[in-house]
Parts: C-alpha cells; sequence; structure tokens
C-alpha cells in the first residue's frame, strides 16, 4: 500500500485510469464485437434498482432474439482490450447538449470541467474498433437485461450507454418499480438496470454511539441481496468495486469477524485492500457460477480505477480536471494494479475450475480478453 499500513491512502489521486476487464459468460452464447466495444468505451464521468426501457423509432429486422456470438468467432488475432490511447479531436458521440437524459447533477462540462478528455480514443493493437451503432447494439441484446452492479462509476456507465443510444432512440421510460415496470410495458425490446452495490457483497454501516460513521462490516461469503435477488432476470451483468474498501471496514465470514483494512486493533488481522476485494470477487464468481436460477449469457468484471478527484474528496472541494489517460508506467505500481491482479487471478481460478468438470449440471462456457496495457 502507497500511504502505510494502517492509515487509508488518499482516495483522490492524480489522475483518471481505465485498467483491465475481464469477459466471461455463464450462458451458452457469448458476446460480440459490437457489445464488447461499447462495454469498453463505456467509462464517462440508486438504493433501489434503475430500469431504463428503449424503444426503436422503427422495427428491428429479426423479431427474435439475436445470438451472441465471441469476438473470437470473427476476429481470432484481434483481442480489444489490449491496445493504447490515441488523440481522437473528431468530437465524441454525444456530448453535454445532445445527450436529453443526462442527469443535472451528472452534466460536468455545464459546470466548466476542461472537455479535452473527451479527445482520445482506444485502438486494439492489430484491429481496428467499430464505431458504436445504436440499432446494431440493441439488435444483438434484443430481448435481454443489461445490468451495472456496483457504485457510482457503475452507474455513470449506464448513463453513458443511455446517452449512446439516445442519440438514435427518442423514446425511453425510467422506471423504479420492478414489478410495475414489467406489467406496464410487456413489449419491451432491451431492459437496462443499474443496482447499486458498494461491495458487491453483503454490507452494513457501524455506529458509534447512535451516530453512523464511514466504517462498515463486509460479509465476504454473502452476495449483495440487491444483486442476489435480481440475477434471475439478468442476461448480461457488469460488475465492480473498489473505491468503498479504502476506508476502515471490519471483514467477516461465517459470521465471524476474521480482519479488517485500515485499522491497528489487537488481536484483529489486517487485509490490504486487494487481498479483501479479491476476496469479494471469489464470492461474487462463485455465486454467479453455481446459482440454480442465474440467467447469465456475459459477465463482465470491469476493474479498479483511480480516484477522479484530487486536493479533497468530490463533496470536499476536490477537483477533477485531468484529461489524459494515466501511462502505463504510472499504472504499475498503484495499488488499482494489485486490485485488477487480484481479479484477473480470480476469474481465472473460474476458468480453471471449470476446466476440471466443476458445475457440470449448467451450460457455463467460459471466454476471457484482458487489458493489458489500457
Amino acid at each position: 500500500m502507497a500511504k502505510g499500513k494502517n492509515s487509508p491512502p488518499n482516495l483522490h489521486g492524480p489522475n483518471y485510469i481505465r485498467n483491465a476487464s475481464d469477459v466471461f459468460p455463464c450462458g451458452r452464447k457469448t458476446l460480440g464485437m459490437m457489445l464488447l466495444s461499447v462495454l469498453l468505451v463505456l467509462v464517462l464521468s440508486a438504493y433501489s434498482p434503475e430500469q431504463i426501457f428503449l424503444y426503436p423509432p422503427m422495427p428491428a429486422h429479426n423479431s427474435h432474439q439475436t445470438a451472441i456470438n465471441s469476438p473470437h468467432d470473427n476476429a481470432k488475432a484481434c483481442n480489444l482490450f489490449n491496445g493504447t490511447w490515441v488523440r481522437d479531436f473528431g468530437g465524441p458521440i454525444y456530448t453535454n447538449t445532445t445527450c436529453p437524459t443526462i442527469p443535472e447533477a451528472r452534466n460536468c462540462a455545464k459546470y466548466g470541467k476542461q472537455m479535452d478528455y473527451v479527445n482520445w480514443m482506444w485502438k486494439p493493437h492489430g484491429c481496428a474498433m467499430e464505431k458504436f451503432e445504436p440499432h446494431l447494439f440493441l439488435t444483438i441484446v434484443r430481448g435481454k437485461t443489461l445490468a451495472f452492479a456496483g457504485d457510482s462509476i457503475a452507474r455513470n456507465q449506464m448513463e453513458s450507454l443511455l446517452c449512446l443510444l439516445s442519440q438514435k432512440f427518442y423514446q425511453i421510460a425510467v422506471i423504479k418499480d420492478l414489478d410495475t415496470t414489467l406489467q406496464a410495458f410487456p413489449g419491451l425490446i432491451t431492459l437496462l438496470m443499474v443496482l447499486w452495490t458498494k461491495f458487491i457483497v453483503e454490507d452494513s454501516q457501524r455506529q458509534i454511539n447512535g451516530t453512523v460513521v464511514e466504517e462498515h462490516d463486509i460479509h465476504l461469503d454473502k452476495l449483495d441481496p440487491r444483486l442476489a435477488t435480481n440475477l434471475h432476470q439478468i442476461n448480461i451483468l457488469v460488475i465492480s468495486t473498489s473505491r468503498w474498501f479504502f476506508r476502515r471496514n471490519y471483514l467477516y465470514e461465517g459470521e465471524e469477524l476474521i480482519g479488517c483494512i485500515y485499522c491497528s486493533e489487537d488481536n484483529i488481522t489486517s487485509f490490504s485492500v486487494p487481498m479483501a476485494i479479491q476476496r469479494v470477487f471469489r464470492t461474487a464468481l462463485k455465486n454467479l457460477k453455481e446459482s440454480q436460477e442465474c440467467r447469465l449469457q456475459l459477465t463482465v468484471v470491469r476493474t479498479a480505477t483511480s480516484a477522479h478527484f484530487e486536493n479533497g474528496l468530490w463533496n470536499t472541494g476536490g477537483s477533477c480536471n485531468r484529461t489524459e489517460p494515466l501511462r502505463e508506467e504510472a499504472m504499475i505500481d498503484q495499488t488499482e494494479w494489485a486490485i485488477r491482479n487480484a481479479q484477473v487471478e480470480e476469474a481465472d481460478r473460474t476458468k480453471k475450475e471449470q476446466r476440471q468438470g466443476r458445475g457440470e449440471n449448467r451450460d457455463y462456457r467460459y471466454n476471457q480478453s484482458y487489458v493489458n496495457e489500457a
């Protein structure tokens, strides 16, 4: 850890970073290059599930659900996640003035944020990444539910996708009550969902003398109920977590305290942030693999990012002025890189278990790609 064993590090690091991602399905079909491309692009910048239903201005060509093809089916030599950032002054697909769904609280450009950060494009090595096309995207995911589970970054990714789609799709219904939604819109073609979860696993906030404090009890062996209760309807899942671990937290397994993060208390084992996050993803991936109600066809693990703010937090006067991607040499020494490696290790563990024949009661194929230099 950069800041010492028992004190939280600077939560408002100097640079914005896009790190590695692992991709693997738990169903019968794997995802095509268009879907991988948009999930790679989504990085801009709820205590109940938020659903957004998208309706096309014209009927889709195919009335049946579209198969999700593996990127390796048509582009075996291409790894979308292995590449570099290059300058692109052609302009983004949308701006804060052209996206009708951007929340006022996150309309950063309106309130003075420097916009040079949009003049970058991800360029994979050895192949071209397709430009996002809303009609094609919704054809690929027709009849499916795409969910982002995580903290505010996951929410921002979903909102960015919604902005991309809103450039061609103008009839959008935002509903928060799940049961009402399904009854009210039986003809929906695509459902986008964001599930707010700080840790992916179950947690509760601590109190001291009746006052809630910024410390949590984290149950490493229990999936967040909000995610667990919605698994039966999710086809494509993007999961992420990291920033909420960078504070004093207490870790439990089997209802017993097994350790803590950033504490120096007697008789309590000290965990690093990467160690704790690795245990969390082990639980999450195990639950996704073994759940009998799981309808997942693809799970995307989005790895950790550096804090966007410096000289303070988002609510204490911190600024978010960085406009360039963090370079590779600066990434390697960061805690986020260790978190990334822990996440990849757990994805590899899942792959190994599949190959050893575990979970044979499910048709659970595995495919993965890495962002080695993002």
